[in-house]
């Protein structure tokens, strides 16, 4: 309600129309944005005439936002009505409007189609800011050609009911921007080649894989580790136990941690392949500072325990000796 009290405020001072106008102008625009809105009753004519004329202008955060300063004090005011209505959905309208230029020519009418389809689809008002701010071009994309084959694919391919959309749209909201001929399905049918056979932890648990590039970001990470000296078939076994090691970088993640496990640690590939769950964890906050503390006490700890084990655990390993 605080974001629609700052639209209506800003409306009636910063367009140049009329109290009324500007006062129903705030009302469609909470209408069209979520249609489960009540706009709330209008002060009658005199009574606005008098804030007019005797309410000094208040400071909102909307009237902060760069969008609206002087310098943009010819914009339409369809192109306001828009901004307000990216905001009062908690979306940043400037980083959305620079990341999908498309926007600026959108209707709102067009925006208010989208918002409307996603909740027929069982998304919630309060998810609407997430996805959006996450990924913009959703709100210019086609409901007929972009979003509607989504939902068929979630449901036929990966066998989505329809009341568990929510919950998989959540996880990763780039579904909504993927193409489901060009990225989806490529990348559905690659990881099954692989083994990726448990389509519920797909959809639930690692959807981030089905919007990553087969060509671009899956097939380099098996390389990579084929050039670390694992097989096809290790490099195969390897990510179907530990999924995120398609979500690493190469240059950030894999590189300096192999690096440190073969020279500073002296370890052995069969050790990764039996734990490929190192790639996993901070080289900074954990791998080097509990290797460390390993080498000063002396003992030996498998990798896998020296790892995962609570730092009350991993003391106790220390005191015990390793076992």
């Amino acid at each position: 309600m605080q974001a629609l009290k700052e639209a209506n405020s800003l409306l009636s001072l910063s367009l140049t129309t009329t109290m009324p106008a500007a006062a129903a102008a705030a009302a469609a625009i909470s209408s069209l944005c979520f249609c489960s809105h009540n706009p709330s009753p209008q002060p009658s004519s005199s009574h606005q005439t008098n804030n007019i004329q005797l309410t000094p202008k208040p400071k909102t955060s909307l009237q902060k936002h760069p969008l609206y300063q002087p310098a943009n004090s010819n914009l339409s005011f369809q192109f306001k009505e828009k901004i307000l209505c990216l905001e009062i959905m908690g979306v940043d309208s400037g980083k959305a409007l620079s990341i999908n230029p498309s926007l600026h020519s959108a209707s709102l009418h067009s925006i208010h189609s989208i918002i409307s389809f996603l909740q027929s689809k069982g998304i919630h008002q309060k998810d609407m800011g997430r996805i959006f701010g996450m990924c913009p071009q959703i709100l210019t994309s086609d409901i007929k050609s972009d979003l509607i084959p989504v939902f068929n694919f979630l449901f036929h391919d990966l066998r989505v009911p329809e009341t568990n959309f929510r919950s998989v749209i959540n996880k990763c909201p780039r579904l909504l921007a993927s193409s489901v001929r060009d990225q989806l399905k490529p990348a559905l049918f690659y990881l099954q080649r692989l083994g990726f056979r448990d389509l519920k932890a797909l959809a639930y648990q690692d959807p981030i894989l089905l919007v990553s590039s087969v060509e671009n970001t899956l097939i380099p990470k098996l390389d990579y580790l084929g050039e670390l000296g694992f097989s096809r078939n290790d490099t195969v076994g390897m990510v179907l136990r530990c999924p995120t090691l398609f979500t690493f970088s190469i240059e950030n993640n894999f590189k300096p941690k192999f690096e440190y496990f073969d020279k500073e640690m002296g370890g052995r590939l069969e050790e990764l392949k039996e734990f490929p769950g190192y790639f996993a964890f901070s080289l900074e906050k954990r791998i080097k500072p509990r290797h460390m503390e390993v080498v000063q006490s002396g003992v030996k700890v498998p990798l896998p325990l020296m790892l995962k084990s609570t730092d009350e655990e991993f003391r106790e390993l220390i005191r015990r000796g390793g076992r």
